[in-house]
């Protein structure tokens, strides 16, 4: 598949297949995805890849999170139970982290290269038949979550990708073209 095409038909994906994804090629995949341009080469980013028995840490997480910010006493348990259930549906999650910066220009400038490692790794993996989306929910930032998947002080949960064998490809979503967006300074 040739570039152009592939940017144009990779989805995200939420749905996935019964079947493990090795993580021995999301590793391969990683290893390419990271070629991202980096300003200041200081390639801040790490990967925690969860998959089988690993991911209950993340469920688990996920589970006590929801029981407690559940206000009815009598929906805690199922609440918790759905949320575990959820994480659990996805065969691999890789949580991207970011060692943040004290400068702000550097730490933005870190964030922006860690999303292209992100995209990088998204069209890697599309081209491979893998299927992701990339979550930023709010309890990334939750010390339960952070310690689940070992996340140190310093360092910023960019995201979970939930990666599988897509279960269904998405309709592609309208975009606006560039050109009507584009401002031309020529003088």
């Amino acid at each position: 598949m040739d570039l152009k095409q592939l940017i144009r038909e990779r989805r995200s994906v939420h749905r996935f297949q019964d079947r493990e994804v090795p993580a021995e090629l999301i590793m391969e995949l990683l290893d390419t995805a990271v070629w991202a341009p980096n300003h200041r080469l200081t390639q801040p980013w790490r990967f925690i890849i969860s998959c089988g028995d690993g991911r209950k840490a993340i469920a688990e997480a996920c589970r006590t999170m929801n029981e407690r910010w559940e206000w009815d006493p009598q929906k805690k348990q199922a609440t918790g139970e759905k949320y575990y259930k959820k994480i659990m549906s996805n065969p691999m999650i890789v949580t991207i982290v970011m060692k943040e910066n004290p400068y702000l220009q550097v730490r933005e400038e870190d964030y922006a290269s860690t999303a292209i490692v992100i995209h990088n790794l998204s069209l890697l993996a599309w081209e491979q038949g893998i299927g992701m989306v990339w979550e930023t929910y709010p309890w990334l930032n939750e010390q339960v979550f952070r310690e689940a998947v070992g996340i140190q002080p310093g360092e910023r949960a960019v995201g979970n990708l939930h990666v599988g064998y897509p279960a269904g490809i998405p309709h592609a979503a309208p975009r606006i073209p560039a050109s009507e967006r584009i401002t031309l300074i020529d003088r």
